[in-house]
C-alpha cells in the first residue's frame, strides 16, 4: 500500500514540475502558449500520454531510437510531434505550428536542465 502512495505522490510531483516549466515556457513567448498554470498541468499530463503513447508504437514496430547527436534530433523531433497532437487535445494549450513545436520542445529541455542544475546546487 505504501508503494502506491508512494507511486502516486511521486506522478503528481513530477506532473506539477512538469506543468511549471511548461507553465514557465508558456510564459516566454517560444511557440507554446498555455491559459495558466491549471492548463500547463492538465497539458504535462496529455503530453505524458501522448509521449508515451508514441514511445510505446514505436517499440511495438520495433523501432529503436540510439543515442547520440541522431538520437537527440529524432527525440526532439518526436517531442515536436508530441506538442502538436497534444494542441489538438487541450483547448487551454497553443502550438505555433512545426517549428514553434520545435522551439517550444528545445526550450523545454532547457529548463527542465536549469531546473535540475539549480536543484543540484541545494541538494
Amino acid at each position: 500500500m505504501a508503494e502506491i502512495v508512494g507511486l502516486l505522490i511521486g506522478v503528481v510531483v513530477g506532473a506539477l514540475i512538469s506543468g511549471l516549466v511548461i507553465w514557465v515556457v508558456g510564459r516566454l513567448g517560444l511557440g507554446l502558449e498555455v491559459d495558466g498554470f491549471g492548463s500547463a498541468f492538465i497539458a504535462a499530463i496529455v503530453i505524458a500520454i501522448v509521449g508515451g503513447l508514441i514511445n510505446w508504437l514505436l517499440g511495438l514496430l520495433g523501432i529503436s531510437i540510439g543515442g547520440g547527436l541522431l538520437g537527440g534530433i529524432i527525440h526532439l523531433i518526436i517531442a515536436a510531434v508530441v506538442l502538436l497532437i497534444s494542441d489538438r487535445f487541450l483547448s487551454g494549450l497553443r502550438v505555433a505550428g512545426f517549428v514553434g513545436a520545435l522551439i517550444a520542445a528545445i526550450a523545454i529541455g532547457v529548463v527542465y536542465w536549469l531546473l535540475a542544475w539549480v536543484v543540484g546546487l541545494f541538494v
